[in-house]
């Protein structure tokens, strides 16, 4: 009996795990295809078959197409979030950095993908707690990059980290939505850098200064 029992939990872990790789080819190979087609409707089969999987595994594992194509919309921003930490490193000053995250973050290929997705969380309620899953964890890995980086450069922020991540990213997806709405104007009518508070001179009237708000 207690073998057969082992054998069972043996047998559930597999399964668990042939489900996780399965789910993870799907959001990548969704996330390729997006990115090599910006704009393009990608189908359920196309999908499946780039994943190596049958397309009824899409609605297995997501329950809808539209569930996968959020997933695979925040993968390709965390990668390019990624991205953009390295150039943010590179920066030799916190007015380059401002610059410098500002230009990168606006040229983003995953941008439109999620402008998308986060389109169909509003039309979709189903989908919504999908979107801000996401989006938490891009605020968390962005205030935790920062944090990290004005520590060891003795720069601060003028407001609180997890304020300064939220505000930022919302400007900037903010601005994509309303250009992919119809809005007229061009990255440079928006000063994105000035949506971010981190600065390397002593705050005024603040003697010792502090390294960040928190």
């Amino acid at each position: 009996m207690e073998k057969k029992r082992t054998e069972d939990r043996s047998t559930s872990a597999r399964s668990r795990d042939r489900g996780r790789a399965t789910r993870r080819r799907l959001i990548e190979a969704t996330a390729r295809l997006c990115k090599e087609r910006p704009g393009a409707e990608v189908s359920v089969a196309e999908i499946a078959n780039a994943a190596g999987v049958f397309p009824n595994q899409v609605t297995y594992h997501f329950g809808s197409k539209d569930s996968l194509l959020v997933h695979a919309a925040f993968l390709g921003l965390l990668h390019d979030a990624r991205r953009i930490e390295r150039i943010g490193r590179q920066a030799p000053d916190a007015a380059a950095f401002r610059r410098n995250i500002a230009r990168a973050v606006l040229a983003m290929p995953s941008l439109p993908s999620v402008t998308r997705a986060l389109a169909a969380g509003i039309s979709k309620p189903e989908l919504a707690s999908v979107v801000d899953q996401h989006l938490q964890v891009l605020f968390r890995q962005s205030e935790r990059f920062v944090s990290q980086l004005i520590d060891s450069r003795g720069w601060r922020t003028r407001r609180p980290l997890n304020v300064e991540a939220r505000t930022f990213w919302s400007t900037a997806l903010g601005a994509v939505l309303l250009v992919r709405a119809g809005a007229h104007g061009t990255a440079d009518d928006l000063d994105l850098a000035g949506a971010l508070t981190i600065h390397d001179e002593p705050d005024p009237g603040d003697v010792a200064g502090t390294r960040r708000s928190m």
